[in-house]
């Protein structure tokens, strides 16, 4: 939920385009679109979660974010993230971490518990900069930030879950209750297909979820209902996570093939994990695929075609020429002139 920090000049993590860059625009946009719907969600529709997790959630995810960003330019002899620039820049670097905290603030719910939601933030955040991949010779953050933080705290917590999906209608009544998810979907829809053109991902994850739900149906024998396989597309939870989380553009691909691949693989992994009775098995799913994902980039870079292969091609090249060019003539002294080279005796 939180890849558009795209690298671009000497910068921490890059500097994006500006006000009138596509990516800057999206990254702006949801981030208002995520803190309109905490304000409301808190206030109007009941959300489960205490008034002061988003609060402390950011406050984490900001500290984490400077503290590890100041290290990693330091590192890499580059700008922090404080020097970017304009006050623009600065925010547009900073608000990635932001909507890390306000996601894990909504998604998680651990009772009265703040510590749990403060760690999957700055386990979230510091996933940018610990586990990379280099792809054309630039280090690449591949799990989604958000997600992995979510993940690690149900893993290590037990008694931590995903907040109720109720929460996000539970104070409302008819027709609101339809309302509010035809509301998300239009505005999550509208962002993807113009800003972060992922409606190719989408596309595939929602096709490869009826396909895994009718799959399971029919394996059942009778067993599971279809209508129940297929609930969860119906609800406000979904909807999020299919245009808010699954299409951050910094953990997925940018070819619409590749995002089809991605998508679908994501939807193939929640029906096993389903099937075999694995519970919150949407954000289970994502991290798995994430890590595929970075499996192949990695295998893809030593190929003879990846960056990696071709850089060893160039090397080996260099010295096979470097070897078989024959030895400069030994030098001469003109008449009458001594010498330079040693004498030996």
């Amino acid at each position: 939920m939180n890849g558009l920090g795209i690298r671009l000049g000497r910068t921490a993590r890059g500097v994006l385009g500006g006000p009138d860059d596509p990516r800057s625009a999206a990254l702006r946009r949801f981030g208002l679109s995520i803190t309109v719907l905490t304000v409301v969600g808190h206030t109007v529709l009941g959300f489960e979660q205490a008034y002061l997790t988003p609060v402390v959630a950011v406050a984490a995810a900001l500290l984490a974010e400077g503290v590890l960003g100041t290290i990693d330019a330091h590192a890499r002899g580059v700008r922090p993230w404080y020097a970017a620039g304009s006050p623009g820049a600065v925010v547009d670097l900073l608000l990635p971490a932001y909507i890390t905290g306000l996601a894990c603030a909504m998604l998680l719910y651990a009772n009265d518990r703040l510590m749990p939601t403060v760690l999957a933030t700055v386990a979230g955040v510091a996933s940018k900069y610990v586990v990379r991949v280099r792809v054309a010779g630039r280090a690449r953050h591949v799990l989604n930030p958000s997600n992995t933080g979510i993940v690690l705290v149900l893993l290590l917590f037990p008694w931590v879950g995903i907040a109720p999906p109720y929460q996000f209608t539970e104070w409302t009544a008819a027709p609101a209750d339809w309302v509010i998810p035809l509301v998300v979907l239009a505005a999550g829809t509208m962002l993807n297909a113009k800003l972060t053109g992922k409606m190719p991902l989408i596309a595939a994850w929602c096709g490869g979820f009826v396909a895994q739900a009718v799959l399971r149906w029919a394996l059942s024998l009778g067993d599971l209902s279809l209508v129940s396989a297929l609930l969860p597309m119906t609800g406000v939870a979904f909807v999020l996570f299919t245009n808010y989380m699954i299409t951050d553009p910094g953990t997925t691909p940018w070819r619409p093939r590749h995002q089809a691949v991605f998508g679908a693989a994501t939807a193939a992994v929640y029906g096993v994990l389903v099937h075999f009775h694995v519970v919150f098995g949407l954000f289970f799913a994502l991290v798995i695929v994430c890590v595929l994902r970075a499996c192949v980039l990695v295998a893809a870079e030593r190929l003879p075609w990846g960056s990696a292969g071709r850089a060893a091609s160039t090397r080996s090249s260099a010295s096979a020429s470097a070897a078989s060019a024959p030895a400069p003539p030994a030098s001469v002294p003109a008449p009458g002139r001594p010498s330079l080279q040693p004498e030996t005796r």
